[in-house]
């Protein structure tokens, strides 16, 4: 088996490369879906969430509110960092399961670690992959991609990029890089043009 670090901020089209390669064969692990498995109700990460941020935190069915921990965390860089401590580890632990189940269900798959916190989280977990790999687009481009697709109010979506790494720090991770400065097929060309020398 190998593991493929697949990151790139918020916006630069990372769902859209680990779809292509899930069709070219790889088994894609979604960081954020174990991140909301992390703090699901019941679970013991949700609890420390509530210690820490208190109620206005849980939404009416007793689940995570979303809207209400973002808009502590991402005004507020300690506030995150103690969210990040309590879910880094959850979803660290969850990925090596299904890491795990990969390799027993076919012991040469090649496994994408979607994820896209990876340059802020190297220092907290021990993450070792086969290759890296990150979908870029430069900060501009992506906050007018979260204005123009997902409809948020511009300060919030400068806000959510500057909360995370910056390109340079991201691109020194980089043992290949997918371009997606451009359209969606110029993107799906780029990320085929990886995918193949990922596959060698």
């Amino acid at each position: 088996m190998r593991i493929i670090g697949l990151t790139g901020g918020i916006a630069a089209g990372k769902s859209t490369v680990s779809a292509r390669w899930a069709e070219h064969g790889a088994v894609v692990v979604d960081a954020d879906r174990l991140a909301r498995d992390a703090v699901a109700p019941g679970s013991p990460g949700l609890e420390r969430v509530a210690e820490r941020f208190g109620p206005g935190v849980i939404a009416a069915d007793g689940s995570l509110d979303r809207p209400a921990l973002g808009a502590i965390v991402f005004s507020d860089p300690a506030a995150r960092k103690d969210l990040e401590a309590i879910t880094h580890p959850e979803v660290w632990r969850l990925a090596q399961q299904a890491f795990d189940a990969a390799e027993a269900a076919d012991p040469e798959a090649v496994v994408v670690y979607d994820v896209p916190l990876l340059a802020e989280a190297r220092g907290s977990r021990p993450l070792q992959f086969d290759a890296v790999v990150v979908v870029d687009a430069p900060a501009a481009q992506r906050i007018e991609r979260l204005v123009a697709h997902r409809g948020m109010p511009r300060d919030e979506a400068e806000r959510r990029v500057a909360a995370q790494a910056s390109d340079a720090e991201r691109l020194a991770l980089a043992d290949h890089v997918v371009d997606a400065t451009g359209t969606l097929d110029d993107t799906l060309r780029s990320a085929d043009a990886v995918w193949e020398r990922l596959a060698r």
